[in-house]
């Protein structure tokens, strides 16, 4: 599994670099945003480990405006409540610094699993198509502009098409585990997606269970 590391922070960056060899990952260790736009254009990556903030600029707002086809995970000592929600919202995962490497390349590791998780690169439903390899979705021929979590949640649904996913399963691939399966975190999502999707609607409730999306 291949992995991209961008921190300025040298002695950091060859901290997690050594320490995500280790454990097995191939890894390519770049200091700057421009290197990482250069390395994400010529190589594949299983899973970026992005610094929040670098000397030539605010990662996540590189991670909106980019939209690199790769769960990307943060790293960050701003550790609030709004940051937080911020770096869950563009990326996949947000580990606050200090951290321990072992919970770090746990998280890698996680992320690189979702890539494999043996899914076809494009999946159909209806006129709706969600592309795997360049992370972009399509109504009608439409490109829709969605966030990271928007676009995993949608490509969990349309794997299982037809078929209830449940809240728990949905929050525990998309998410994290720990997080509370009653949380809204998922509702909100949901939400964005009907409206993004617009009509005919294709994402149903499934009262007491979850969610299941039908073709139209």
């Amino acid at each position: 599994m291949r992995v991209l590391v961008v921190e300025d922070d040298e002695n950091l960056r060859i901290a997690i670099t050594g320490s995500l060899r280790a454990a097995g990952f191939a890894v390519d260790p770049v200091g700057d945003l421009p290197a990482a736009d250069e390395a994400l254009m010529v190589n594949s990556y299983d899973c970026a480990v992005f610094d929040r903030m670098l000397p030539s600029g605010d990662s996540l707002h590189y991670i909106r405006v980019r939209r690199p086809p790769v769960p990307v995970l943060f790293l960050t000592a701003r550790d609030t409540v709004a940051d937080r929600i911020a770096g869950l919202e563009h990326g996949d995962d947000y580990l606050v610094k200090p951290f321990a490497v072992e919970e770090m390349e746990a998280r890698v590791r996680r992320l690189c699993r979702r890539v494999s998780s043996g899914l076809p690169p494009v999946l159909r439903c209806g006129d709706l198509e969600v592309d795997g390899g360049r992370h972009e979705v399509r109504r009608a021929g439409v490109l829709l502009t969605v966030t990271a979590k928007e676009f995993d949640v949608l490509r969990l649904l349309v794997a299982r098409q037809r078929t209830p996913v449940g809240r728990a399963e949905l929050i525990k691939e998309v998410w994290d585990p720990l997080v509370d399966p009653t949380s809204n975190v998922l509702d909100v999502v949901i939400n964005q997606l009907r409206r993004k999707l617009r009509h005919p609607p294709m994402i149903h409730t499934v009262r007491g269970f979850g969610y299941r999306i039908d073709p139209t």
